[in-house]
């Protein structure tokens, strides 16, 4: 495991980090939710995560992006186009249609032809994905099923734990407690909130006054 501590030095060099996960490699690094892994979005990085995480593989990723129009290839409506232009960058997970396949098998959710895609708010995630100079696949850093890891210390041993040698880790020191990304399906007539989190479904009806959803 190698380790960018970027606590004391918020502007050290990520090139070698960029060419590992160039190359395949997978790296943990903190999110503006909790601690994530991920890799490069193809389907063998993909795979390797699902295997690092104990995931199944019919559950897609969720895809960090740079921008709105870093995925213009993706089906985008008039709901979907808002809740972004409102809610992005920030803890708002879109998932739109992927007919088009810009994104591979293993990433995208290929019965449904959908991906999840966020633009993070945290500056650590944010620069790394303009940085690799494309999408970053995003899942958090824990077994299925465990807890959250919200620290860079706790990352570190869970790395160490687990002797996962090829994941790198980006360390931010500690986040502050928050849910996990809220989770909206904009591929229907009216957009639904599959899991609300940091973002309550009362502000989203800010935007889409009508929403659906399971809190009123």
């Amino acid at each position: 495991m190698r380790v960018f501590d970027l606590r004391d030095d918020p502007d050290a060099e990520l090139s070698p980090l960029v060419d590992h996960v160039r190359a395949g490699g997978l790296v943990a690094y903190p999110t503006e939710t909790v601690y994530g892994i991920g890799g490069a979005c193809t389907s063998t990085a993909a795979a390797r995560v699902r295997e690092v995480k104990g995931r199944g593989a019919m559950k897609p990723l969720i895809v960090l992006v740079s921008s709105r129009s870093a995925i213009d290839g993706l089906e985008w409506n008039a709901d979907a186009d808002e809740l972004a232009s409102v809610f992005w960058p920030g803890s708002l997970t879109l998932v739109l249609r992927d007919r088009g396949g810009l994104f591979p098998e293993g990433v995208r959710d290929m019965e449904r032809e959908t991906v999840g895609v966020r633009v993070s708010s945290h500056p650590i995630a944010s620069r790394l994905v303009r940085a690799l100079g494309a999408p970053l696949t995003s899942t958090s850093l824990n077994r299925s099923g465990e807890p959250p890891i919200t620290s860079g210390a706790d990352a570190r041993r869970w790395l160490a734990d687990t002797h996962i040698p090829d994941v790198w880790l980006i360390d931010g020191g500690t986040l502050p407690p928050s849910a996990p990304s809220t989770v909206v399906d904009c591929t229907r007539p009216r957009p639904r909130v599959l899991r609300e989190g940091a973002i309550p479904t009362a502000r989203l009806r800010c935007a889409i006054p009508e929403i659906d959803g399971s809190v009123d």
